[in-house]
């Protein structure tokens, strides 16, 4: 027995971290694709026509099939019959559908055929969705945006089930070894797929001088062949796995219409739930509008044409930079002896220093945002170590909450009131966006290791199938109201860098009261009840 364990593929840690690497990948690859016109979203109203209105209303179409069909329902359906291997490539190339049907949407290809006529005279009524006010259309709405919301709903669809099958494949190959390592690593790899996508988005569409934003697109579609033959690639090493060890693919417990009752009736899955629909809807919409936020408030002036800055080099330096940045300040987190690990924390620190004057002087709005997730790739690690060792959950939470109103309402008025100062915005800028990229880190490295702890065991599969189709409902709310509230607040701006950001800023601080309040609440719960969540993980 002992002969064939050695000969399996799961007990060689370079066959393990080739398996993660190959799935961490693919949602690198998805998270990068996801927020593929965010940074762009001033050359998507001048080049397509897309306001505001429009803009959100595509970008919050990703999980319109999700929420309103309960395709996240039939996904957790497929990954319990089917394995983890064949959803993972069945994701993957739903997602690669999405992104070519997207791709085509923003083309010059599609400008003036016959299907774009057909779409701008057709889907502006869909019965019962509009009656209910849930159409991801709307007359007047430009055909390119419905289409791509279209081809951004069937991506949403394989990019859930990606995210659902990757944590059943960690498990799989990582199980009684060093699987919180290897969650960490994954989301941290899949974090920076945010600011890839905010410095190579632009990059491309802005390439040779001449603006064309399906290039961006085309980039991330290119991304999602190599999500797919990574999957493809998984499929193989997973199967190989299997014929070694004789054992069938672990299931999750199936969604069941039956546990609906019982855990909707109980007080800690609403309060877990309404926590995270709250706080992601306070930060991943965010991120779609965030570029143009910060194009609206910091005073940038283009480099000199000709210059290094101007040039598409530094964007290549710029990002080799942000990996340093990344790789040191997470290996510093494991290093047993104090000299390697400052060593390594003073090389992120100093790359992080160097990465943040470069996107100064290149004074670029994408570059800026795209520190976003570096300080939380820092603190990842840290914080699940606490977790499992001191504890307090439930005041992480309430943390997060009070730094995610903070950076929100430091973005509405103060980050303005350094309209004119270059240098002074953009430090105001950088530290709120590293403030809230640890907020980021905070409040998931506190919530889902609670959900546990306040749900019965005996439906937690289910009660995590209806967590993931609230954060949802938020998820594709809240990017439609961004958009709605901006164009109801700037009637008669044309200028995309001259919006004001105020109403939309304060609602999503609003958000974050409410986040905070219910922590609060939680807290209390957690006294009254002894239900744990400020005690270590790790008794």
């Amino acid at each position: 027995m002992s002969d064939k364990i050695q000969k399996t593929l799961r007990d060689s840690a370079a066959m393990r971290w080739t398996a993660l690497l190959l799935l961490a990948l693919a949602m690198f690859c998805s998270y990068i694709f996801m927020d593929i016109l965010s940074p762009i979203k001033d050359l998507m109203q001048e080049t397509r026509g897309w306001d505001s209105t429009a803009f959100g209303t595509m970008q919050g179409s990703e999980v319109f099939l999700n929420v309103f069909v309960f395709f996240l329902i039939f996904a957790g359906i497929i990954l319990d019959k089917m394995g983890v291997r064949f959803t993972a490539v069945l994701s993957a190339a739903v997602m690669l559908v999405g992104a070519c049907i997207k791709w085509y949407a923003v083309s010059e290809s599609f400008m003036g055929s016959g299907l774009e006529t057909w779409f701008t005279n057709n889907l502006n009524y869909i019965p019962l969705f509009d009656e209910l006010g849930v159409s991801p259309f709307y007359r007047g709405m430009p055909a390119s945006a419905k289409l791509a919301a279209c081809g951004f709903m069937i991506f949403g669809c394989g990019c859930e089930m990606a995210g659902i099958t990757v944590s059943r494949g960690i498990v799989k190959w990582f199980k009684g070894r060093e699987m919180a390592l290897a969650m960490g690593s994954e989301m941290a790899l899949a974090r920076l797929g945010v600011a890839t996508c905010m410095i190579f988005s632009p990059f491309f569409a802005k390439l040779g001088g001449n603006v064309d934003v399906s290039r961006s697109v085309a980039f991330g579609v290119v991304l999602m062949c190599i999500a797919l033959i990574m999957t493809i690639v998984y499929f193989f090493m997973d199967r190989k796995l299997d014929s070694q060890t004789g054992e069938a693919e672990e299931k999750d417990d199936p969604f069941k219409v039956s546990d609906i009752g019982k855990i909707l009736s109980d007080g800690g899955f609403w309060i877990v739930a309404l926590l995270c629909v709250l706080y992601y809807s306070a930060i991943f919409p965010f991120q779609k509008y965030a570029v143009n936020m910060l194009q609206c408030n910091l005073t940038l002036t283009p480099p000199a044409a000709g210059s290094y800055w101007a040039g598409s080099s530094v964007t290549i330096v710029q990002y080799v930079i942000m990996l340093v940045v990344a790789a040191a300040g997470f290996t510093s987190n494991f290093q047993k002896e104090k000299s390697r690990k400052y060593l390594f924390l003073g090389i992120s620190v100093a790359a992080l220093l160097v990465y943040c004057y470069m996107g100064y002087m290149r004074q670029s709005a994408e570059s800026i945002f795209a520190v976003f997730p570096l300080l939380a790739v820092l603190i990842t690690p840290i914080l699940g170590n606490y977790l499992d060792h001191k504890g307090k959950g439930a005041s992480m939470l309430v943390l997060g909450a009070i730094l995610l109103i903070a950076c929100h309402l430091t973005f509405a008025f103060v980050l303005p009131a350094f309209k004119g100062n270059a240098a002074g915005g953009a430090i105001v800028a950088y530290v709120t966006i590293l403030v809230l990229g640890a907020s980021f880190s905070l409040v998931p490295a506190a919530l889902w290791p609670s959900v546990p702890k306040l749900v019965d065991a005996k439906v937690i599969g289910s009660a995590y199938a209806l967590i993931f189709w609230i954060q949802n409902i938020g998820l594709w709310l809240f990017p439609l109201l961004i958009g709605k509230v901006l164009d109801k607040t700037n009637p008669g701006v044309t200028d995309p860098t001259q919006f004001n950001y105020t109403a939309p800023l304060v609602m999503l601080a609003c958000l974050g009261v409410a986040a905070l309040a219910l922590g609060l609440v939680l807290k209390v719960v957690d006294r009254k009840k002894h239900l744990g969540l400020e005690e270590p993980n790790i008794q």
